[in-house]
């Protein structure tokens, strides 16, 4: 790739996370990824070089072990001209959010990172001509704690994602809660799953974002700017889903059109895009965590109208949500089982600081790093090898709680569609789609004590505002069911 022959103005800003900036190209399906720091951070060259380098043997000789070949694209490193990069860097400044602003682009080494860009379809030649829809979902975490250490009952019970959903609202982050909760998603059943694409749409967060030809058209580009129109939304997707329909305006255009996305990104997160062998990891089964959250709104109105048990089809085990939650579930321990193990190590390192590359706490991500991975066992012999191996551990499921899934349809007739093309199906359209994974930088090793310390606030502040209110309605919901109950045996 000649970035050089390049003018800066055929790139454009793609978005950001807390490490790093990305700017996509206006025609070839390739986005460059750069590093940023804060203004009074200086890095070398070679530390930048080093950094970049960890980020893409991570996806390639860990992750890639979790996902597939075909779901994990780690990209590549390359050098660009200073000049090209500074010049890009004044193009993309006005189009960030003024809440990323404190960190800086690097203009200085030249390096960045070259990735396919995943909001166009990855297992087929992209036919420049064809429209393309892009849906990203954070999906975050798909289990409740099964750890008996976990201190609060309420933990057993409730899952993170509805507990932490409060204490953003309480600290101004969002204006209200969302009614999605992962444990929907990741279910297998339809129903669940639908109830919680619809609660994404409905509150989209910084969970959920949708992208014609590459561009963003519903969703946050940061937390003040949220597009949540459900009428202009289905205007941009009428003509994927009703290409001759008579459907034009109104609110049954609006809720027939979303209910067709909702089934499309259903169907394509139970398929299978994957024939790869996944690594040689067994984790924790499934089955082991309980399949529902008792906060989950889909859950509440079960309750209330009488009914206690909540269907759980299971997913299928090849597609990426079943991946993405055995990768999560490596967080055996919780983190309140977790944190001693930390401390351990943490006490080894400052007697023996000159270990911490021995220990690989920093990297190389290499297949002998995998390897370690590998011990699943729950016993604790005191040592320093099995606490490093669960804080490892951990971190991946972590990255794994947090990554983003980035379906890319392309509307395709009947006779262009071939065994090798995956294709998803609606009542008026066909689609061939690709099913990516991204943001599987692993999360650091010193961002552990900061975990801890957010989970007891999050568990805090839901047992003192929100559970205390909650209980006596939910109790006397049971009661009025099971009183009914009795007057229908009586009849």
């Amino acid at each position: 790739m000649e970035v050089e022959k390049m003018d800066e103005n055929e790139w454009k800003y793609h978005g950001e996370g807390n490490q790093s900036l990305v700017v996509s190209h206006c025609q070839r399906c390739v986005v460059l990824r750069f590093l940023k720091f804060p203004p009074n951070q200086n890095k070398t060259s070679e530390e930048i070089l080093h950094h970049l380098q960890n980020i893409v043997d991570f996806g390639k000789h860990v992750m890639k072990q979790f996902f597939g070949e075909n779901y994990v694209h780690h990209g590549e490193i390359i050098q660009l001209p200073l000049d090209f990069v500074r010049q890009l860097c004044l193009k993309i400044q006005p189009e960030r959010p003024e809440c990323r602003c404190d960190k800086d682009m690097d203009t200085l080494s030249g390096y960045a990172m070259c990735l396919p860009n995943l909001t166009r379809p990855q297992t087929f030649r992209f036919a420049e001509h064809r429209p393309i829809l892009c849906i990203e979902i954070k999906p975050k975490c798909g289990f409740i704690p099964f750890s008996s250490h976990v201190s609060q009952e309420i933990k057993h019970k409730v899952c993170r994602y509805c507990m932490h959903q409060h204490l953003k609202v309480a600290n101004g982050k969002w204006k209200r809660p969302s009614k999605y909760c992962p444990l929907d998603l990741f279910s297998g059943n339809k129903q669940r799953m639908h109830f919680a694409l619809k609660s994404l749409l409905q509150e989209a967060q910084n969970n959920l974002k949708i992208f014609k030809n590459g561009e963003l058209i519903y969703g946050c580009k940061d937390d003040q700017d949220c597009v949540s129109d459900w009428n202009e939304l289905a205007r941009h997707l009428k003509p994927f889903f009703f290409p001759s329909n008579g459907l034009v305006s109104g609110p049954h255009c609006t809720r027939t059109v979303v209910k067709e996305l909702i089934h499309v990104i259903t169907m394509t997160l139970l398929s299978s895009t994957d024939t790869c062998r996944a690594g040689d990891m067994k984790t924790v089964p499934i089955s082991q965590g309980r399949s529902y959250c008792e906060a989950s709104a889909f859950n509440k109105e079960l309750v209330r109208n009488g009914k206690h048990k909540l269907e759980s089809s299971g997913l299928p085990r090849g597609c990426l949500l079943y991946k993405t939650l055995q990768a999560q579930m490596l967080d055996m321990l919780d983190i309140e089982g977790l944190y001693p193990l930390y401390s351990r190590v943490e006490q080894y390192l400052e007697e023996f600081p000159e270990e911490r590359s021995t220990l690989q706490i920093d990297g190389p991500y290499n297949e002998a790093f995998y390897e370690k991975l590998l011990d699943l066992s729950p016993e604790d012999d005191g040592t320093v090898a099995f606490a490093l191996t669960k804080v490892q551990q951990y971190r991946i499921a972590m990255t794994a709680k947090d990554c983003s899934i980035m379906i890319a349809l392309s509307p395709c007739l009947q006779d262009e569609c071939s065994e090798q093309r995956p294709v998803v199906l609606t009542s008026k359209s066909r689609f061939t789609f690709s099913v990516s994974v991204l943001d599987l930088d692993l999360k650091p090793y010193e961002s552990i004590p900061h975990q801890y310390k957010l989970d007891g606030e999050i568990v805090n502040y839901y047992l003192k505002n929100v559970q205390a209110k909650e209980d006596p309605v939910m109790s006397s919901l049971f009661k009025e069911n099971e009183d009914c109950t009795l007057v229908l045996h009586k009849v």
